[in-house]
């Protein structure tokens, strides 16, 4: 199909695919229970037929939007495959359930979501991802929260929490390496700007788990609840020996020494398959069909095998298709200026400062429910706003923190986002469960812009950057 003179998007052409999608997920999610996928694709449908018949656009534009769209986000499509083999090898190796035998052993229920909180955020800092935080650790310390009798949309909100908090300020994370490349800023002056606004946000979200575990810990603990779990753990598996913590430990040291995700992460499901063998006596076809299909308790408590009953690389197969539908009506919208139209009707409301930061992070989290992808929740208003922030002669970690404290953070709350369908694959509990006990994602935006309102820390270009950034738009190079 030949495109026709190509024109430019308005705010009521932007506005249909959005309302439609925003229909069809209402419809589907809240009316029928179903899934988000054919919504978006809906959605994506909606998008194309605007983009075509209205704006000109010839499909093939739009095809290749969308394959260029879904190739930025392959590498997280081939993580969230490679999660699912390495839980799957990890449970039947024994390596989860060991570390939820010996974490019941050491943890109480008063302690646990502070404590789970805090793992999560070393973790992450240490490893750069919260992914790889909750595909790891994180399904470990849901297990010993489920185990503790407490309810895993809570427990869920605490390891969220923890993982996001080491992932937005640590160095090793691509979130935080991205942000400041798309505002102008250097890593480490963005990473501490960030900290004036995270720091409180996680202690606000530490007291708010203590308490909450303060409740848990005034109910009556039932140590035969626990001790039956212990004990059906040990009958199922030949050792749930400390040994087992080498292949987390193994993972978690190749993160930190900057060895790429994706290798080490499958490093870590060749050592699950290795110690299967070697100490559980697995079979090689037993431990294939978990890595394939998942591991099947079959333990006869079903506490237990509700635990360990999950993992594998078709556990994951409808995160993947549900990222793979969301980046097709992403790539659409920001092919074709739908997008940007909106974040500039946006911007126009922008009075001040204060205005200028609430229409970028409104932006990241519009970005996130639309195109369904952190790193475009990123990048786009980066560069949407880039010139709008030298304009107004604010310093660019203004701006790269909004990034942050926005896009970042609200990704885990989109349920199909590829973080928030991540999230829900690998620990298996719904956006719309975790969504009130991720504190930190929740409490972060609202802090940042607080931040903003009261003017503490307004950092603004000095007149010899102004000079320079003008010097530089003069160049014609």
């Amino acid at each position: 199909m030949k495109g026709k003179e190509k024109k430019q998007a308005t705010l009521f052409d932007a506005l249909i695919p959005i309302v439609c999608l925003i229909l069809f997920l209402g419809i589907s999610i809240l009316k029928y229970g179903a899934s988000p996928h054919v919504p978006l694709m809906g959605g994506a449908i909606v998008a194309a037929i605007v983009a075509i018949f209205k704006l000109g656009y010839a499909w093939n534009e739009l095809e290749e939007s969308i394959f260029v769209t879904i190739k930025m986000a392959m590498q997280a499509i081939v993580i969230i495959m490679i999660i699912g083999v390495l839980i799957g090898t990890w449970i039947i190796s024994g390596i989860v359930p060991a570390m939820i035998y010996w974490g019941l052993e050491i943890l109480s229920p008063q302690i646990f979501l502070i404590a789970t909180t805090i793992i999560c955020c070393i973790v992450s800092i240490a490893t750069g991802s919260s992914w790889t935080t909750m595909g790891t650790v994180g399904v470990a310390l849901l297990g010993i929260g489920q185990g503790l009798g407490m309810p895993a949309p809570l427990v869920a909100g605490s390891i969220i929490s923890g993982s996001y908090f080491g992932d937005k300020l640590s160095p090793l994370s691509d979130t935080t390496n991205l942000a400041p490349a798309m505002a102008g800023n250097t890593l480490f002056d963005h990473i501490r700007f960030m900290l004036y606004s995270t720091i409180p946000s996680l202690i606000i979200c530490l007291i708010l788990y203590g308490i909450l575990g303060m409740k848990y810990a005034g109910q009556d603990l039932d140590m035969s609840q626990i001790n039956l779990i212990r004990d059906t753990l040990v009958s199922s598996f030949n050792t749930l020996s400390p040994v087992l913590f080498i292949p987390p430990m193994i993972v978690i040291g190749l993160v930190i020494f900057k060895v790429p995700a994706i290798p080490g992460l499958v490093a870590g499901a060749v050592l699950g398959f290795v110690f299967a063998i070697v100490f559980q006596g697995a079979s090689v076809g037993d431990i294939i069909n978990a890595a394939h299909s998942g591991f099947v308790s079959n333990s006869g408590v079903a506490a237990v095998d509700e635990l360990l009953s999950k993992g594998g690389l078709m556990s994951m197969m409808s995160t993947v298709s549900l990222t793979i539908c969301a980046l097709s009506l992403g790539g659409i919208l920001e092919k074709t200026g739908m997008l940007e139209v909106l974040a500039s009707s946006i911007l126009k409301f922008a009075k001040g400062t204060f205005g200028v930061v609430f229409a970028t992070m409104a932006t990241c989290m519009m970005t996130n429910v639309v195109a369904g992808e952190q790193y475009l929740s990123i990048v786009i208003p980066g560069r949407m706003y880039k010139n709008e922030y030298r304009k107004r002669g604010l310093h660019p970690k203004m701006l790269s923190r909004a990034l942050e404290d926005s896009g970042t953070m609200s990704s885990a709350l989109v349920p199909w986002n590829t973080c928030g369908a991540y999230i829900y694959g690998t620990l298996g509990v719904s956006t719309f469960a975790y969504f009130p006990y991720a504190f930190l994602n929740l409490i972060n935006p609202l802090v940042s812009l607080f931040l903003i309102a009261i003017k503490f820390k307004i950092e603004t270009l000095s007149p010899e950057e102004m000079a320079k950034i003008e010097n530089e738009s003069e160049d014609p190079a």
